[in-house]
């Protein structure tokens, strides 16, 4: 799960000069499999005019963006690299390469191109994704850097994000009347914040205190009712609480909204057979 919403600045779109197409999300590259069929030709048209045009950065950055479309992160950071190594100091490229470097689960890579970004420009982008990788490896940078941003007074938006990068970080480091503070503060911010929910419940749940952690998925819930974590979360406490019908019901709801939950479709196989 992602915990920071995406960020995307205009100042971003101008570093990268141009070029760039909008990406689908990474589920749907994952499942569409029409989409590798019609990218393909698309992508060898693209080499082909890189062959041509070597210098073209506008070219190469519209093949990053397809090879990110189909979830073909490796290609796609070299074909940044080679960008970088002829302009290693732009910062819209290597925060370009943290994002990809996120999405391929190479997080020593995105905190070292994040950290880059930052020294070339402190747009409060890289600074909160540089932030909330840290508070997900328990490094205290985390708080320091949340610090840094909430100090420009970028709006409630921003202190939001601030809030609950504090938070995971100090529910990670098992601080956890910490965290809930910081994630309520989060939610006063942002009350559709529901990652913030999430991961308050989450304490509860770990906690095995499954009543509590319930009212608060239910809460999400109430504030986005298509939101389909909110349900898989009421079901697994549901189920824990040993009342298989409301967690059949909420595991049945959460692969309504979100038919990748593969994990909510083998508990409802699983709850059935007893």
């Amino acid at each position: 799960m992602k915990i920071l919403p995406a960020i995307i600045s205009s100042i971003l779109i101008v570093l990268l000069m141009a070029g760039c197409t909008n990406r689908n999300s990474e589920k749907q590259a994952k499942t569409d499999s029409n989409q590798t069929i019609v990218l393909t030709p698309y992508i060898k048209n693209l080499k082909t005019a890189i062959a041509t045009h070597p210098d073209s950065v506008g070219i190469r950055l519209k093949l990053i963006d397809a090879y990110d479309s189909l979830n073909l992160f490796k290609p796609a950071i070299m074909e940044l690299d080679s960008l970088i190594a002829k302009d290693e100091f732009n910062y819209g490229l290597w925060y370009r390469k943290g994002r990809l470097s996120e999405n391929a689960e190479d997080t020593a890579a995105a905190i070292d191109a994040y950290r880059h970004a930052t020294e070339i420009y402190p747009a409060p982008d890289a600074l909160l994704s540089l932030a909330n990788l840290y508070a997900e490896k328990k490094n205290k940078e985390a708080l320091k850097l949340c610090n840094q941003i909430a100090e420009l007074r970028l709006g409630r938006e921003t202190n939001a994000n601030c809030l609950f990068i504090t938070g995971v970080y100090y529910a990670r480091t098992g601080q956890k009347n910490k965290a809930l503070q910081a994630f309520d503060q989060c939610i006063n911010q942002n009350f559709a914040y529901m990652e913030a929910y999430l991961e308050k419940g989450f304490i509860y749940y770990d906690q095995k205190d499954y009543a509590i952690a319930l009212k608060i998925f239910h809460m999400a819930s109430n504030v986005n009712n298509t939101y389909p974590d909110a349900y898989y979360w009421q079901a697994k406490c549901y189920e824990a609480l040993q009342q298989t019908n409301d967690a059949i019901k909420n595991y049945q709801t959460s692969l309504t909204l979100d038919p990748t939950l593969h994990e909510a479709a083998t508990a409802i196989k699983r709850l059935e057979k007893h």
